[in-house]
């Protein structure tokens, strides 16, 4: 099972840095995730990191960023979503819906499936499917390996996720919770759990 980190949705000082400290142990799938956020920003980031980091990281909003600094790809918040006119390459996409699935897998690299639990960032965000529904899915084909689980996964539930047979999980708050963007300068706890993850995961 793959294992994908997304970004906090806000920028913070310490970022570049703990991306950095990630990828040197063996993160190589992040999901660079700011919504509403001024392109700029997230070029001042990119900049920040190395090319053989940059070339891990699927952006989402701003594709143009994919070739300005050579990122792994796009990834297009919708199940149907256009792919940018011209675009060739790694493409990814979001699902809200079960019935969106196999259109959407056709159509991109893998797609996240979202809401699977509670989320642990956006008290918003409740878990859309029950466990029976989502075995019902596996059952006939629509979650295998091209679709990740997404919202509210962590060490408790990642091997629940395993079971259904998703390709992977997209881990957000049970990371950054880990890290206080205000006051924060050490990042170890941070570092420790991707290090668990990683192994629960693989």
């Amino acid at each position: 099972m793959k294992l994908i980190i997304m970004t906090k949705p806000t920028f913070f000082v310490e970022e570049d840095k703990i991306l950095t400290a990630l990828f040197e142990e063996g993160l190589d799938n992040l999901h660079l995730y700011k919504p509403d956020s001024s392109p700029m920003y997230s070029e001042r980031l990119l900049t920040l990191l190395d090319d053989s980091c940059r070339k891990k990281i699927t952006v989402h909003e701003h594709p143009y960023l994919k070739e300005e600094y050579r990122l792994k790809g796009i990834h297009i918040d919708s199940a149907e979503g256009n792919v940018p006119m011209g675009y060739k390459g790694h493409v990814t996409r979001t699902c809200r819906q079960l019935d969106e699935l196999k259109l959407a897998k056709r159509n991109s690299d893998y797609v996240f499936l979202r809401n699977i639990f509670d989320s642990q960032t956006n008290a918003n965000e409740k878990s859309t499917f029950s466990m029976s529904e989502l075995e019902e899915a596996a059952k006939h084909g629509l979650i295998d390996k091209h679709v990740y689980a997404q919202g509210g996964i962590n060490m408790d539930n990642i091997r629940a996720i395993k079971d259904l047979g998703f390709g992977g999980v997209v881990i957000c708050g049970d990371l950054w919770n880990r890290f206080n963007i205000h006051q924060g300068m050490d990042y170890k706890e941070v570092i420790a759990e991707f290090e668990k993850l990683k192994k629960v995961v693989g």
